[in-house]
């Protein structure tokens, strides 16, 4: 089975909207559309880099796969280090709205979404990375598809936004996969799904029966 990568920008309280430009999606009221971009630098663009060298397959939301097809199919793949990999990369759309498709490579999923993309992981071929696509991740979440996080934290809060962790979140394990910060300031954090919650405490533990019988056998001796 291929991995489900979930790439993300979130602020400190878990925001991932329109982190790159006005226009992106100022649903709700958004009002800092663009907040990551005064900390990218070119430590983070090699990080990013780096995590998209390899093949890889997309699977965006309708929003998300809009604002890409409005602007990757442009851009100038010699002057660009994502250009040439997204606008090649096998693109899978998830939504009930989109009709057409004029991207490259493009393919809708149709019919109960979270089995569809099941399948899609049971099939041979590379990763299947997620890029934005809010709505979409809830769903992976609630479902358990999500094999890795691949995490940007800005150092930033925003109060409001549609948030990475959001109603699609099931309680669920990760291991810290690898870290590193930027020298803005990003932490570059990456988890691999390790299991269910565990749990404890720090409470004194209670004692078993037997230990119980046997400080009383102890008492009465005594």
């Amino acid at each position: 089975m291929r991995k489900l990568v979930v790439l993300s920008f979130i602020s400190l309280d878990g925001v991932m909207q329109a982190p790159g430009g006005p226009g992106e999606d100022p649903t709700g009221g958004f009002k800092h559309e663009g907040w990551v971009v005064g900390y990218i630098d070119d430590y983070l663009l090699k990080v990013m880099v780096k995590q998209m060298s390899k093949p890889f397959e997309l699977l965006l939301g309708r929003k998300t796969y809009e604002i890409f097809a409005a602007h990757w199919p442009y851009v100038n793949s010699s002057e660009d280090p994502f250009a040439a990999r997204i606008n090649n990369a096998k693109k899978y759309v998830a939504s009930k709205t989109i009709t057409k498709l004029d991207w490259n490579n493009s393919e809708l999923i149709q019919g109960d979404v979270w089995k569809e993309i099941k399948k899609l992981k049971e099939q041979e071929g590379p990763e299947i990375q997620v890029h934005g696509s809010g709505n979409l991740i809830q769903t992976l979440l609630k479902h358990d598809l999500v094999d890795e996080l691949r995490l940007k934290i800005f150092p930033v809060t925003l109060g409001i936004g549609k948030r990475l962790f959001a109603d699609g979140t099931i309680p669920a394990g990760f291991k810290l996969v690898e870290s590193e910060i930027s020298p803005s300031g990003v932490i570059i954090a990456s988890y691999g799904r390790a299991g269910e919650v565990k749990t404890g405490s720090f409470g004194l533990e209670t004692p078993s029966e037997a230990e119980l019988a046997r400080r009383k056998r102890l008492k009465e001796e005594g």
